[in-house]
């Protein structure tokens, strides 16, 4: 499957210069590898006066997730649940910066756990051949069946 830049905006929470990906090329239930040459442009909303910190790259990995999910819903008849990034783990990055690799980013994310309550991902992101950043992103998804509720202390009543 190959989904255009027009398509992405309607799988991840982002518009504009925010939507970061390009372009999904393959996914299935377990895994999606995207791709982006945002990285390359000189208005890309991450940008420091340094550039484009590979650091940078968690948010590309969490886009691809995000369009897993969206992606994950379709496929199963429904709309996906909005989620939040809720820990990131085991982050390695080889470079200081991204905006010097002249190819496309690589984006792959791996489902390691799924619960109604969240998922976790492995995540690799390369470019120019080569590994840019590596880590886990847990997701923690929103309750859409119940109003936020008080968690019960011990000894309440």
């Amino acid at each position: 499957m190959d989904l255009s830049c027009d398509d992405i905006s309607r799988l991840v929470p982002h518009s504009g210069a925010m939507c970061l990906l390009d372009g999904v090329d393959e996914w299935d239930e377990d895994h999606i590898v995207c791709r982006a040459i945002s990285h390359r442009r000189p208005d890309n909303p991450l940008r420091d006066k340094s550039g484009l910190r590979a650091v940078c790259a968690i948010e590309y990995a969490a886009q691809a997730i995000a369009a897993h999910a969206t992606l994950l819903g379709m496929a199963h008849g429904h709309r996906a649940t909005d989620g939040v990034l809720a820990s990131v783990r085991e982050v390695t990055t080889t470079l200081s910066h991204v905006d010097g690799l002249k190819g496309a980013l690589t984006i792959v994310a791996r489902l390691q756990l799924s619960h109604p309550q969240g998922r976790m991902y492995d995540v690799e992101v390369t470019g120019d051949g080569r590994t840019v950043l590596t880590g886990r992103l847990s997701v923690m998804l929103q309750d859409v069946s119940d109003e936020a509720r008080p968690v019960p202390h011990e000894g309440a009543a």
